[in-house]
């Protein structure tokens, strides 16, 4: 576990804009979902919601994959329709699984239960069912989450266990963040932590603010990106840009 003084396990890359992040990350993901199909025939991508990875998807969206062999699985899910605000299925269909990965395969993580906590059982079956994630795009919030882990939610224990199902059901505490969407679905750490490369992509002074708090000694529970931050042995690789 790092303390304020030793370098982080994970060194964030700067890039010089949106463009330039959004161009490199392009490439790479492109290539990893390229190799997983000709090594093993299929490609996991798990994908978060958010303006950061907008430009990502979209510039993905019109690149010549074999999308058809590519499962497209959302890393976390707001408890809200599918065409509600705040949907994250809404916004992957709209910026990612258009043009050319419309022929993609899409698991979402809402269902028709009145409660995340009601699904968690048969939705565990159908993620643990697509596989082992080849390329996961994170995102964190100036509060320190990442995924659907917020600062000491219900649920929260159970989705940082490095053991179990690969979804947990999160209520989160209301805040500036959650907005009125406190009620969420999450990949668990037991999921990401077992992707073969994983991307976290920030925006922002706020956030690279965030990030070094989240470097500083604390509990996990206080700013569960760390869980992450503290694993070495993730492939995790942190991009970002003003």
């Amino acid at each position: 576990m790092p303390s304020g003084t030793d370098a982080p396990l994970h060194p964030v890359q700067h890039h010089a804009g949106i463009d330039a992040m959004t161009g490199e990350l392009v490439r790479q993901v492109a290539a990893v979902l390229d190799t997983a199909v000709r090594a093993r025939g299929s490609a996991v991508l798990a994908v978060s919601g958010g303006s950061t990875p907008a430009p990502l998807y979209r510039a993905l969206s019109q690149l010549d994959i074999d999308w058809a062999r590519v499962t497209v699985l959302l890393v976390d899910e707001r408890w809200v329709e599918p065409g509600e605000a705040g949907s994250n299925e809404g916004f992957v269909r709209e910026t990612l699984l258009t043009g050319k990965a419309a022929e993609a395969r899409f698991i979402g993580l809402k269902t028709a239960d009145p409660s995340p906590f009601d699904a968690a059982p048969a939705l565990a079956g159908r993620v643990q069912d697509a596989g082992r994630i080849d390329l996961a795009v994170l995102g964190m919030g100036n509060d320190g989450h990442t995924a659907s882990w917020f600062p000491h939610a219900r649920g929260l224990e159970a989705a940082l266990s490095a053991e179990g199902p690969p979804v947990a059901a999160i209520e989160a505490r209301p805040s500036a963040v959650t907005g009125d969407h406190v009620l969420r679905m999450t990949l668990t750490r037991a999921a990401l932590t077992q992707a073969r490369h994983v991307l976290l992509m920030m925006r922002g002074k706020d956030k690279l603010a965030a990030l070094e708090a989240a470097h500083a000694p604390g509990p996990v529970e206080d700013m569960p990106v760390r869980a992450l931050l503290r694993d070495a042995a993730l492939p995790l690789e942190i991009h970002w840009t003003d």
